[in-house]
């Protein structure tokens, strides 16, 4: 089964989970509706990966992801048999381009595809194509702007191959900085005044990469990504005391690990991890028109380490806050509110991707 980036479209989709397959793991939300059209949390959970099953984004190991999917499936209890899934934004090619507003929609589907072939530099038999009118475009009422999205098929089938191996259905192929930018959107309406004129800076500390995403009024302004992550203090654990690297990475998540780690291993951890955020700002600074960031936002896997918060906060003298995509959404009691605390930075992505069920 092939599947075309179709996320960007908006198009409704039967009930679904947001399953999110990265470096460290495989996470799981679903979402239903409320009352007043209130999201309500269902269900979640996460299963990790062992090392190398997926590289750089790139599924390595189908067998290894579709056991992970199966047994955080079981684990979350979900029977929905559908899933919205994401590419890594490095594989997919996203171009703004201008076209007439005039077209019938098949004659915009051939000239987009004729647009794409000036930016794409795979034959387009090896590509699968999307696109999206974003609207009215800013200097022509007789033009459109349209959003054209394109990724290598084999990066999608390999996906699509994993989720079929453990019993689901794609649906929906997003881009994971989409659909964490559909969860961030959420909680900055939340913000007085609904976040207008604010420019807030999301990082988002994965197992080996820092996203960063600067955000005005529901544009992006500025985004990047640097190759800093928990992995780096997993490496240290493994150094420090001999463990494996599984192992490190168990002992790191419970506090299993000697006096001495706070003081060796964290604080330097942590004074790197604050240098990153503010050498990121500074950089948004020089390379763009912009002169500030009112806040930022810290999420992902290692956002709740003790003391990240409190040292980029002082490292910035910027209004820093640990997010978690399920503020303001109803709790179903099969979820533990406590643990809920402890993971939610970690599941942006996840929970976007659950919200494209609504559209």
């Amino acid at each position: 089964m092939a599947l075309d980036l179709a996320s960007l479209l908006g198009r409704r989709n039967p009930p679904l989970v947001g399953l999110d397959i990265s470096t460290s793991g495989i996470k799981l939300v679903e979402l239903s509706l409320g009352a007043n059209n209130t999201y309500k949390l269902e269900r979640y959970g996460s299963e990790p990966l062992q090392r190398g099953a997926v590289v750089d984004g790139n599924i390595e190991n189908i067998e290894q992801v579709s056991e992970a999917i199966r047994r955080v499936i079981k684990k979350s209890g979900t029977n929905v048999k559908n899933a919205a899934l994401a590419m890594p934004a490095s594989a997919v090619i996203t171009k703004k381009i201008i076209l007439a507003a005039h077209l019938s929609e098949q004659a915009l589907e051939v000239q987009v595809e004729s647009e794409a072939n000036q930016y794409i530099p795979f034959a387009m038999d090896e590509v699968s194509l999307d696109f999206c009118v974003l609207g009215p475009a800013a200097n022509s009422e007789e033009d459109i702007e349209v959003l054209l999205a394109a990724s290598r098929k084999e990066k999608i089938e390999d996906r699509v191959a994993v989720i079929e191996a453990a019993g689901m259905q794609a649906k929906v192929m997003d881009i994971e900085s989409y659909a964490a930018r559909a969860a961030i959107d959420r909680l900055i309406e939340q913000q007085p005044n609904a976040g207008q004129d604010q420019i807030y800076a999301l990082f988002q500390i994965g197992a080996k990469t820092t996203y960063i995403s600067i955000l005005l009024n529901g544009q992006v302004i500025y985004e990047r990504d640097q190759q800093f992550g928990g992995n780096q203090l997993t490496q240290d654990i493994v150094r420090n005391y001999g463990l494996s690297f599984e192992e490190a990475e168990a002992k790191k998540k419970i506090g299993d690990l000697p006096d001495s780690y706070e003081m060796e291993l964290v604080e330097p951890f942590l004074e790197s991890a604050a240098l990153e955020v503010t050498r990121a700002i500074q950089f948004f600074f020089t390379s763009t028109p912009y002169t500030r960031v009112d806040q930022i936002f810290l999420a992902g896997g290692c956002a709740l380490i003790p003391g990240l918060l409190e040292i980029v906060a002082e490292r910035t003298k910027i209004s820093t806050s640990v997010v978690s995509p399920f503020k303001g959404m109803d709790l179903s009691s099969n979820v533990n509110e406590k643990w809920l605390r402890n993971d939610a930075p970690s599941y942006l992505v996840a929970c976007g991707l659950a919200m494209r069920r609504f559209g």
